[in-house]
Parts: C-alpha cells; structure tokens; sequence
C-alpha cells in the first residue's frame, strides 16, 4: 500500500467552493449564535432590574415609573 502524501487524491475546484461555503456558513451560524446569547443576557438584566424595583419599593407609582423606564430600555433596543 503506497502512502505517499503526494499521491493523495486532492479536491477539485468545485469541492473547494463547497467547502468554504460550509465554512462560511458555520462562520456566520456563530456569529448570530453569539449575538443570540448576548441579547438573552440582555434580556435577563432587565427583567432581573424589573423585578428588583417592584420589589424594591411598596409604592406602587415609584414601582410603576421604575419598571416603566427599564421596560423602555428594552423597546428602545429592539427598534432597528
């Protein structure tokens, strides 16, 4: 058996772009993974802040303009 690396079969030209093309792809899956996992963190820490002022505070108008202002973090985020 002849184990010469150079007698290797090589990709094509076709199988290269299909390649890079998966790369590509994988690339860009992580990218929006990531970007995903940072808007959930996101997320969490607003709720987390909400819940905290409704906690915080038995008045219900301090209560209600403190969560209102968080929750307005949030919308103004989510508006391109």
């Amino acid at each position: 058996m002849d184990t010469d690396a150079t007698k290797a079969p090589r990709p094509d030209a076709a199988w290269k772009e299909v390649l890079q093309d998966a790369m590509d792809e994988i690339v860009n899956i992580a990218k929006e993974n990531y970007e995903l996992k940072e808007r959930v963190k996101r997320l969490e820490d607003i709720i987390n802040r909400a819940s905290l002022a409704f906690f915080s505070d038995s008045s219900h108008r301090k209560v209600s303009i403190a969560m209102h202002k968080i929750l307005e973090e949030f919308t103004r985020e989510a508006k391109p």
